[in-house]
């Protein structure tokens, strides 16, 4: 029952598209219209106006046209010399009589002849050049045979034309001259009537054409240089056209006439029931997604795995096939109306039925797979997987390196073109003629660059392959200028970038043994203390002096744990990114100078000569002040640990350019012996032996603060000088 169901509704929806398809196609040509507003009938009825200008309504007079012949001065030059000047023409007679005037065995009442003959041409071409005259009514006579011939033909046309439509009556009246032409009775019951009136004059202005060829004489045409073009004035008439119905019968459109009213009958059958179709549609049989999902459940295993770029051609294919078979369906209206039932046999049935059921089957196919793609066509992973995105990814990667791109695009047009011109040399072999230089002037070239790129390709993969097995002793040989070679000069760039990899990760290693060892070191100081003394005070006997002294030690190893933590947190967190900056327009100037005020004493503590220039003031930047500041006193804390005694300590501030540099010099109290860059390494400290109560966290720190701002952080060692520049865009 469902599945009876399932196909009356595919019948339903096949019998409305087919009346609305046809409706589109025919329903402006049929729909309130007759045979005599067709197409067909509108051809005919303008080729009959046509010649009924110009053999009825206007005669062609062969008399009055050889009054109007003219001949021109160009006429006469041409005819004198179509065959070549005097001189030519008088020496080619004697030549054609040379011949047979030599020979001796000739008669001479012959010779005679044809000595008077030679020499009456002679006088003729002569008298051509000489007699202007002449001439002109020698072409005259012509062009009266030219009209006289054509007047012949236009006789034999106007009899040709009336036989033809002879179902038309027709009855017209000249309005300047009052002559009434008429054919037939125009007042009989007609089955098409068009009338001309003053405001709708039929008008008539016959052209005559009359070519200098050999339909209308025999001789001479080819001698005249111009045509003949005889025009009438314009004519107005009143009057009426109709077809009598009387006349069908003998109208060669009857056929067609009874076809197009049967088909027009037979296209308002198709469109009333599509339209009980298409209500029924919309009311009891509403078509329901799932009866089309499991219509074929066989092929929708198939269907899933198809990409889905495919399925849309195909289904986009079978969309164009299935209004092209309809649109058959539709013109069979017409073929059964024209030629009727009964020149239709079994194998034209069997063969309209196969196309019917085709038809249905191809639309039962295409709604189901509408709704299977409507279920898919959402899915990514189903557009991913499709065949064009794959292809657009293929020509991407192609083109990343576009002068590969263009060089197989090249090379596949070159042996795409050669298959070509192969296949047009084996169907016409007179084009090996062009395809034997194209072949060795630009195949072989092509297959030569295309073999020695290839090899060159296959020896730079076993040098890669070389290269991955760990074997870096040797450059990848750099041939020529091609992407290959570049590709080599990058393996060989990749090749010294591996070694350096390999000399870093060693360096990491040992940094990474040291960072364990230094922060292990730096944290289990105090915090032995802080154990050490807490057992202390669990002696109840202590006395307050010691208890406070004891205390005392605590607060600051607690507080000295506490800044190791925070710090190496800080770092952490800066080195990750994970680092909000807050920028606004910042006076560099000033937080140097809030920076060296707080520390001032500390300097003067160990006895060291702080010298503290900024050049210009104000120096802007577009900073996060409190982070930047961190900068400044990290550096100069740094300076004040580390510097000799009794030394000077030179901070400096100024305007370079666009750019603000901020710069600490001091000498060292420590020997500077290790690698400059390992300064801003987390735990690294110039005191090596950790004596000092720094964290070693503080030009890591400030380092990491300067990447966030985008800056730049230099230092410098020369002997005991020390040096650090920070360079920061400045701000106007």
């Amino acid at each position: 029952m469902k599945n009876s169901k399932t196909i009356l509704t595919l019948f339903l929806i096949f019998w409305t598209v087919f009346a609305g398809l046809t409706f589109l196609n025919q329903g402006s040509s049929i729909l309130g219209k007759s045979y005599f507003t067709s197409d067909e009938f509108s051809n005919q009825r303008e080729e009959f106006y046509e010649g009924l200008s110009r053999y009825v309504l206007t005669n062609f007079d062969a008399e009055k046209a050889k009054e109007t012949i003219q001949v021109t001065n160009e006429e006469i030059d041409y005819y004198k010399n179509y065959y070549g000047t005097l001189e030519d023409q008088v020496q080619n007679i004697v030549w054609q009589y040379e011949g047979r005037l030599d020979d001796k065995t000739l008669d001479e009442d012959v010779r005679a002849l044809l000595k008077e003959e030679r020499d009456r041409k002679i006088a003729a071409v002569k008298k051509n050049f000489t007699d202007d005259e002449h001439v002109a009514e020698k072409i005259r006579t012509v062009k009266e045979q030219m009209i006289d011939g054509y007047a012949k033909e236009f006789e034999r046309d106007k009899k040709q034309f009336l036989s033809t439509y002879n179902y038309f009556a027709f009855e017209f009246k000249n309005i300047e001259t009052g002559e009434i032409i008429t054919a037939k009775d125009v007042n009989e019951a007609a089955l098409f009537t068009q009338k001309f009136t003053e405001g709708s004059y039929f008008r008539s202005t016959p052209e005559f054409y009359i070519d200098a060829d050999s339909r209308y004489i025999d001789d001479g045409g080819s001698i005249l240089n111009r045509e003949m073009y005889i025009s009438l004035d314009e004519q107005r008439y009143t009057g009426i056209v109709t077809v009598p119905k009387s006349m069908l019968k003998n109208a060669e459109f009857k056929q067609n006439y009874e076809a197009f009213t049967l088909s027009k009958i037979i296209h308002y059958i198709v469109w009333g029931t599509g339209i009980i179709t298409l209500i029924l549609l919309l009311t009891v049989m509403k078509p329901e997604r799932e009866q089309f999902e499991n219509l074929f459940p066989q092929a929708r295993p198939y269907f899933n795995k198809l990409p889905i770029d495919i399925v849309l051609g195909v289904w986009l294919f079978a969309f164009m096939l299935l209004i092209a078979m309809l649109n058959g369906l539709g013109s069979t209206i017409y073929s059964f109306a024209y030629f009727r039932f009964d020149h239709y046999n079994l194998f034209n049935l069997l063969e309209l039925a196969v196309l019917f059921v085709l038809t249905a089957v191809l639309l039962a196919a295409l709604i189901t797979s509408t709704v299977w793609m409507l279920s898919d066509i959402r899915d990514i992973e189903k557009w991913k997987k499709s065949v064009s995105l794959r292809i657009g990814e293929a020509v991407e990667e192609v083109f990343l390196n576009r002068s590969i791109g263009v060089q197989t695009l090249a090379m596949l047009i070159v042996f795409f073109l050669a298959g070509v011109g192969f296949t047009g040399v084996l169907i016409a072999p007179e084009l090996l003629l062009v395809y034997i230089p194209l072949f060795i002037f630009v195949l072989m070239p092509t297959l030569y660059v295309f073999l020695r790129r290839m090899g060159y390709l296959n020896r730079v993969m076993k040098q890669t392959k070389d290269m991955a097995e760990g074997r870096l002793t040797s450059d990848v040989v750099v041939k020529g200028k091609s992407p290959i070679a570049d590709h080599a000069k990058n393996l060989n760039e990749l090749r010294e970038g591996v070694r350096k990899s390999m000399s870093e990760q060693a360096k990491s290693e040992r940094l990474k043994t040291e960072l364990i060892t230094n922060v292990s070191h730096d944290l289990r100081t105090p915090l032995t203390s802080i154990i050490t003394y807490t057992d202390l005070l669990k002696n109840p006997d202590l006395e307050e002096e010691e208890r406070l002294k004891y205390i005392d030690i605590l607060d600051k190893k607690s507080a000295r744990l506490k800044t190791l933590i925070e710090d190496l947190f800080d770092v952490s967190k800066m080195a990750s990114g994970n680092v909000e900056l807050m920028k606004q327009r910042v006076d560099l100037a000033q937080l140097l100078q809030q920076a060296v005020g707080e520390h001032g004493e500390d300097f003067a503590a160990q006895n060291l000569d702080l010298r503290v220039n900024i050049e210009n003031q104000p120096i802007f930047a577009y900073v996060d002040g409190q982070k930047w500041w961190r900068v400044i006193d990290n550096i100069i804390v740094n300076a004040r640990k580390y510097s000799l005694p009794n030394t000077r300590v030179y901070v400096t501030l100024k305007q370079t350019g666009t750019e603000a540099e901020f710069t600490v010099k001091n000498i060292a109290k420590y020997e500077l012996t290790e690698n400059v860059d390992e300064l801003t390494e987390r735990f690294k400290r110039a005191d090596t032996s950790r004596h000092t109560d720094g964290s070693g966290l503080g030009l890591a720190i400030a380092q990491s603060i300067v990447d966030l701002h985008g800056a730049r952080m230099k230092i410098e060692v020369d002997g005991d000088l020390f040096k650090v520049v920070v360079t920061v865009q400045a701000a106007f």
